[in-house]
């Protein structure tokens, strides 16, 4: 079972792939570059440039130079370090992720700059994926890199979703909540975006550099209040983007694709699928008991049992972890005695919290490995130490970077 979940999720995580997402929704003859339902003339142009950011760029980046050839004049892209790709014209600049650091706030000045000088027959394409926030740092004047990484930190561990997170970044940057287009025109702006947050909201992925921001910087004031900040009154006069033109924005990659795959893949190993919910969020935790709820009642088995989203983890104690890996701990000790059951989570990034593990496997046995160990299960989940836990008793899921990010796949198999 524990291999069956394996292949199961190496056929999302094939689904995810973004240089296939990229070509699903582009296509070029020679002359035209068609763009889901937007045509553009190439011989308009004097320059067509890639920029964006983000943990699926480099491989979005080289689809549009492969696709574009020659015509492809160039470009900077910002991506967390041991990112690669073969590229030519566009240049990657490896970044600290999930904490911003000075190499991205290069980048993304450098990336700002060249928007600013694009003109009327310029064309930009933006390849935006999850992981953009932290990889274009820009902080607003007055602000200081330092200071807007404690904030983040800070939401992140207090348990803001990733909306709550996104709308605070957006007002404390000259790049996200649509900052990116407006510095580009009159040029035209071509937005490909992976998504990787509930409700695929192209306003939220990456924090929106090229999309109109739907938020207020009231809305990012009654956020940090929410968790405990104090708000300056002079930071509420911020001004707002103003509305965007020339700019194309296109969802070329969701969860929903890898989840679909998922389930295919299940299906032609014998499961009985049921697909809870592509925008499963909340409590890593609390999501785990109501999947072991549902895995608890009377189903027709081989059973598969999946979700995709992305849940938080508002941490308490001093351990070491991820979201993925709280979920199957806690999932495992809901299920405890209730049968044959394998129970995975991870990442589609291959990266669970600050840990180097994409999330964690267990199955009925795991418990009971554990109590050979003198292991305390509970004690392990109150203490936000999943990580320690798996690796005393196996079930760390290592992938290393995939290239990809669409959140996260769970899976229950129940036989």
């Amino acid at each position: 079972m524990k291999h069956h979940a394996l292949r199961i999720f190496r056929a999302a995580l094939k689904a995810a792939d973004p240089a296939q997402a990229v070509l699903r929704h582009l296509t070029f003859d020679g002359r035209k570059l068609t763009a889901g339902r937007r045509r553009y003339n190439i011989a308009n142009f004097d320059r067509i440039q890639v920029i964006g950011a983000g943990k699926a760029s480099a491989a979005m980046a080289s689809a549009v130079e492969r696709l574009l050839g020659n015509k492809s004049t160039g470009g900077l892209v910002n991506v967390p370090d041991g990112v690669t790709a073969r590229l030519k014209r566009i240049e990657l600049n490896p970044a600290g992720h999930p904490i911003p650091d000075q190499r991205g706030e290069h980048g993304a000045l450098r990336i700002l700059e060249i928007a600013r000088q694009a003109g009327p027959r310029d064309l930009l394409i933006c390849v935006i994926s999850g992981g953009a926030s932290a990889l274009l740092p820009a902080p607003t004047a007055g602000l200081s890199l330092a200071a807007k990484r404690a904030i983040t930190q800070r939401l992140l561990k207090s348990g803001a979703n990733i909306h709550e997170l996104n709308t605070v970044r957006k007002h404390l940057s000259r790049i996200k909540g649509g900052r990116l287009a407006a510095a580009a025109a009159p040029a035209r702006v071509l937005g490909l975006v992976m998504s990787d947050v509930i409700g695929d909201d192209l306003d939220v992925i990456g924090s929106g550099p090229t999309v109109a921001d739907r938020s207020s910087v009231l809305d990012a004031c009654a956020i940090l209040k929410k968790y405990g900040f104090q708000v300056m009154g002079d930071w509420q006069t911020q001004t707002q983007v103003p509305k965007l033109r020339g700019v194309q924005n296109l969802l070329v990659g969701s969860n929903r694709l890898a989840i679909d795959a998922a389930a295919s893949k299940a299906r032609d190993l014998g499961y009985r699928v049921s697909v809870l919910s592509t925008s499963v969020e909340g409590e890593a935790r609390d999501v785990a008991a109501m999947h072991a709820t549902f895995a608890q009642r009377r189903m027709l088995r081989p059973a598969c049992i999946l979700s995709g989203g992305e849940t938080t983890v508002t941490v308490r104690g001093a351990g070491l972890g991820g979201r993925n890996q709280e979920f199957v701990l806690a999932a495992a000790i809901a299920l405890n005695g209730c049968g044959p059951v394998t129970i995975f989570s991870a990442g589609t990034d291959g990266l669970d919290g600050p840990t180097d593990a994409a999330g964690a496997i267990a199955d009925s046995r795991t418990l009971a490995r554990a109590a050979k160990l003198g292991l305390n299960p509970q004690a392990y989940l109150d203490n936000n130490d999943s990580y320690h836990f798996f690796e005393r008793v196996g079930g760390l899921v290592k992938t290393g970077p995939t290239g990809t990010n669409v959140m996260d796949v769970r899976i229950l198999l129940l036989t």
